[in-house]
């Protein structure tokens, strides 16, 4: 039996997902993809769990981005692609309405800056170093990377990122936006712990009504969305 790729535990109303391939870095490969979608429906159907943190095991980094070890074998690129959209983990992502917290150490590449960027906060190590390779690598990001960087930080950094393959440390990622906050790595969990419980103690409906209304708003005329939110407040607010 192989050991899994993803651990999941509970406690306190707090989902922790920690993607668990240390000796490569948390490549993401096919078993990995199965297993977060597990651990994420978990999480996202579980009415007694109000947050989550998504992080990576081992010292060297949150996610190194696809395995192309694995993914390389497959008769073509486009092929080696559709394997991975086989089980919909970033549609998965966008339908979680509970708050997301990634804690982000080491190296954070390709598919690991992607799933941090469907968090909604992301508090980053002072070691950690983010880069999108695949445009070097002769593909384009094509697991949601196009879309959900820019939205994060912009067009025009976005563009950069990924054009070039430029590596960002923790500092300017911070400047840029790509990260809401900077600890010392030896911090990091407790910090995303600690922000993790404080979401908890909050009014679940609350907190899903708030981020569906960001989240949702994003895609509407401001008209459309000033409604949204005044109808998810009134839902918000019969539950209290």
């Amino acid at each position: 039996m192989t050991d899994p790729t993803v651990l999941y535990s509970k406690q306190d109303h707090i989902a922790h997902v920690v993607l668990n391939r240390p000796r490569v870095i948390n490549a993401y490969n096919i078993q990995m993809r199965d297993d977060l979608f597990e651990s994420l429906s978990s999480a996202k159907d579980d009415t007694d769990v109000r947050t989550i943190v998504l992080s990576g095991s081992g010292e060297r980094g949150f996610c190194v981005g696809a395995d192309l070890t694995e993914f390389g074998t497959a008769p073509s690129l486009a092929i080696a692609r559709q394997v991975r959209w086989e089980r919909d983990i970033w549609g998965l992502f966008l339908s979680i309405r509970k708050p997301m917290i990634a804690a982000l150490h080491g190296h954070v590449i390709g598919s690991g800056v992607e799933m941090a960027c469907l968090c909604d906060v992301r508090i980053a190590s002072d070691d950690a170093v983010f880069s999108m390779p695949e445009v070097a690598l002769a593909m384009v990001p094509a697991a949601g990377g196009t879309q959900t960087l820019s939205r994060v930080v912009g067009a025009a950094v976005a563009l950069d990122l990924i054009l070039t393959n430029r590596k960002v440390a923790s500092e300017e990622a911070v400047q840029v936006g790509l990260v809401h906050q900077v600890v010392a790595k030896e911090n990091l969990m407790a910090t995303a712990n600690s922000l993790a419980l404080e979401l908890a103690s909050r009014d679940p409906i609350v907190l899903s009504s708030a981020k569906t209304a960001v989240v949702d708003g994003l895609d509407l005329h401001i008209d459309d969305g000033l409604r949204l939110e005044e109808r998810l407040f009134r839902v918000s607010g019969s539950s209290a």
